[in-house]
């Protein structure tokens, strides 16, 4: 479902229709563009797929919602750099009517009665993909119907994701449960039925939206379960160094073939145990991964930590801009936001939007 292939994943950005993108998108089967594994794995970045698109001949303002969606991924980037671990707890305040902090079990075992959701979720299982749309469904029905903290149900969600982003998976978590926004998000089986084309009467969720939040949590929900989630990473052989070379360092969120990709240079993708213990991922992101990884020349896999691996050198390092990255030492290269000028918290999207829609112009000038 999703390529490796470097040249492949460029020619998938040629591919896009941002105007069918904001006419369709929210429907399971719209003109999404499944780009998401490539930038949150930092093979593209948000600003190489704008300049792109608006290059075949469209204006920013022809394509709004469309470079809104990259600028989500931007703006929860900036929040993650600013507000650092904060992001792992309710942000703004505190989740409402929490009864637990696992998640039902009918989520995990894709068995909640609502067929769109059953069916999202045993595609992430198989695939590493679920539709945006059904990613806020799923998180509704665990945090704002079965009363589950969020935090959990995010970190199993994430697990499973081809394109895992702690900032964008766990601010939505939270904007979905009410700790990151003015108020909780529901969705009821109409609206499901009309953006994923089922037509399921008598569930749980057949409310008029008045009817939220219930007055109890569905039979189907109350199970609940912890669940124990590990990273398993490869066997790897200590890397061979050319002292005489610069040394760059790729990581889960940066494996950018054009990196600098005129400079001779050992190139060392680094897992660090002590990153997946804190976000663990499942055996099909790490292939993912390390299949991306063959797009970078003569690159190296190595699990070891950063400290551990580089203490005493002198060669030059050089990494990429990321909010895991801050105990790096060496020379760190701005990321390539979709405006370089527009940094800092805001503590809302639409406050980042306005500052950034302003510069987007300047995207057409390159």
């Amino acid at each position: 479902m999703f390529t490796t292939v470097y040249r492949e994943i460029l020619d998938s950005i040629d591919q896009i229709d941002p105007i069918r993108y904001g006419q369709t998108r929210n429907y399971v089967d719209g003109a999404v563009t499944k780009l998401s594994p490539y930038v949150s794995r930092g093979v593209i970045s948000t600003r190489q797929i704008a300049q792109r698109v608006l290059n075949k001949g469209f204006t920013p303002d022809q394509i709004s919602p469309f470079l809104k969606e990259l600028a989500w991924r931007d703006y929860f980037q900036q929040v993650w750099i600013a507000q650092i671990d904060a992001i792992d707890h309710d942000l703004k305040q505190p989740q409402e009517n929490v009864e637990h902090h696992q998640i039902p079990s009918a989520i995990l075992k894709a068995n909640t009665t609502i067929e769109a959701i059953d069916t999202g979720i045993r595609d992430l299982y198989d695939t590493g993909y679920m539709h945006n749309h059904c990613r806020m469904y799923v998180a509704s029905i665990a945090c704002n119907i079965a009363r589950s903290h969020w935090k959990n149900p995010a970190q199993w969600m994430y697990y499973y994701l081809l394109d895992a982003d702690w900032a964008s998976n766990a601010l939505s978590w939270q904007w979905v449960a009410g700790s990151n926004s003015n108020k909780k998000y529901f969705a009821n089986q109409e609206n499901i039925n009309r953006y994923c084309y089922t037509n399921q009467e008598k569930t749980f969720l057949s409310k008029r939206y008045e009817e939220f939040p219930l007055d109890n949590i569905p039979a189907e929900l109350t199970t609940t379960e912890s669940f124990a989630l590990q990273t398993n990473l490869p066997i790897t052989e200590p890397p061979v160094i050319d002292d005489t070379l610069p040394i760059y360092v790729y990581n889960f969120y940066n494996l950018d073939p054009a990196w600098d990709a005129h400079v001779k240079a050992n190139r060392i993708l680094l897992l660090e145990p002590s990153f997946f213990k804190k976000y663990p991922v499942c055996d099909k992101t790490i292939s993912f991964l390390t299949d991306l990884s063959k797009n970078i020349d003569v690159i190296q896999i190595v699990v070891a930590e950063f400290d551990e691996l580089f203490a005493n050198r002198s060669t030059p390092i050089h990494y990429k801009e990321h909010p895991t990255t801050r105990h790096y030492k060496g020379i760190q290269h701005e990321r390539d936001w979709l405006s370089p000028v527009v940094r800092g918290y805001f503590p809302s999207f639409f406050g980042y939007w306005k500052k950034l829609e302003g510069q987007l112009p300047m995207l057409l000038e390159v």
